[in-house]
């Protein structure tokens, strides 16, 4: 893989973020240190239309999902260490009888953050994630449907901050994000990013932002490699010391580099709110409108074709109610809208193809039982509908799982 310098002076110093925490990710700067946690458990999960290859028909299964983790956090007055990692699998009590299907599947992540505060005014945030996985995460901000097979996310994140005066003050960063697929052709990314930003405080609550971003990504297989800017105006505000709110909008400019690729405008928004409404209620959401270049080439009438442009919506929610001390009920939103636009032949004489749309509902719905001082139980459902024009990409699936679990 070749490797290309992009420069992407991104948005919000606190929408710096890296794909471990997703879209939903607002940094928080008043954690305390938190003792390394232990966990291990398991999930028994029955699935209505398990199709780990997205090929092949419908097929009922039930697996284990055993899994081991851990996490800390560590707080001084200068340096935050923010660690996590999870090491697990699906383990399918019968193979899935699509073709290619295995018995296992891993099924792992980690991260590290760090903020180091060198003095009053100059700061380093690093933001890096991990993740190897057969589902889908909605919340990383690239999935739009069934993945086809296992994939690996990666990204690093790393910025400097600093303050020029008591209202005024800039980050500047680099960022890494990679894609790959173990089976899928032409799905296979590399962004590397610079970007800045500019802050300027309005009141002890509000922060106005500025920024440019410059991102080119390399694609894998027929796909074409492209480069996008975005110029952004943006809003921090925090309505309460435990709910904030943090948005951008503005156009974001792609050029595709293929030898019939697309130039366009789009344009672009993103917004974040998280919120402890008291004791017992959190919520969080998120919205992201873009241009992406995910997944965007696609068979047609048995034509390959690649999209030059694929506006996507993406909405997402979740929030959690402690009822009493021992159980809780928790429950998630994805909405996913998807426009393929512009789309060609990704070969010679790149004959054009119709547009095409895709949408997608995920909602997910639970509870917890703290059993003993370090044992809890759970039950979960999910409910996954995929409606779409391409090929082979509608679906309704069910997934229902109990869980077990202990902390230490």
């Amino acid at each position: 893989m070749k490797i290309k310098l992009k420069v992407t002076l991104i948005s919000c110093a606190t929408s710096i973020s890296a794909l471990g925490q997703g879209l939903y990710y607002i940094p928080n700067d008043t954690e305390e240190s938190i003792p390394i946690v232990w966990s291990a458990g398991v999930n028994a999960v029955y699935d209505s239309n398990t199709n780990p290859t997205a090929a092949g028909p419908e097929d009922e299964t039930f697996s284990l999902n055993p899994f081991v983790g851990l996490s800390f956090v560590s707080q001084t007055p200068q340096t935050t260490w923010d660690v996590f990692a999870r090491l697990g699998m699906v383990y399918y009590l019968e193979r899935p009888t699509a073709p290619g299907s295995e018995e296992i599947y891993p099924q792992t992540n980690a991260g590290v953050n760090l903020t180091h505060r060198f003095n009053e005014r100059l700061r380093l945030v690093s933001r890096n994630a991990i993740s190897y996985q057969l589902e889908p995460e909605y919340s990383y901000g690239f999935a739009a449907s069934r993945q086809a097979g296992e994939y690996l996310f990666w990204n690093t994140d790393n910025a400097l901050g600093y303050r020029w005066t008591e209202r005024f003050a800039t980050y500047t960063g680099f960022k890494l994000t990679g894609l790959e697929y173990q089976d899928t052709p032409n799905s296979d990314r590399f962004t590397w990013m610079l970007y800045n930003q500019f802050r300027y405080q309005l009141s002890p609550q509000t922060v106005a932002t500025s920024t440019y971003r410059y991102s080119q990504t390399e694609a894998g297989g027929v796909a074409s490699d492209s480069t996008n800017q975005y110029l952004l105006v943006g809003l921090e505000h925090r309505f309460s010391p435990n709910t904030i709110f943090v948005g951008s909008a503005g156009a974001q400019f792609r050029d595709y580099d293929g030898a019939n690729g697309d130039t366009g405008t789009n344009a672009f928004f993103e917004l974040t709110l998280r919120s402890q409404v008291n004791q017992q209620f959190t919520v969080s959401a998120f919205a992201r409108y873009s241009a992406e270049f995910y997944d965007n080439v696609q068979t047609v009438g048995g034509v390959v074709t690649e999209y030059d442009n694929k506006p996507t919506l993406r909405i997402g929610g979740k929030a959690s109610y402690q009822l009493s001390q021992d159980l809780s009920f928790f429950g998630g939103l994805n909405l996913i809208n998807t426009n393929y636009e512009d789309g060609r032949g990704a070969v010679a004489p790149f004959p054009a193809q119709p547009d095409q749309n895709e949408f997608l509902i995920n909602a997910y719905i639970g509870a917890s039982l703290k059993l003993t001082d370090y044992l809890y139980g759970s039950l979960t459902y999910n409910f996954t509908n995929g409606d779409s024009d391409l090929p082979n990409r509608n679906y309704d699936r069910s997934r229902i799982s109990i869980g077990l679990n202990a902390e230490f």
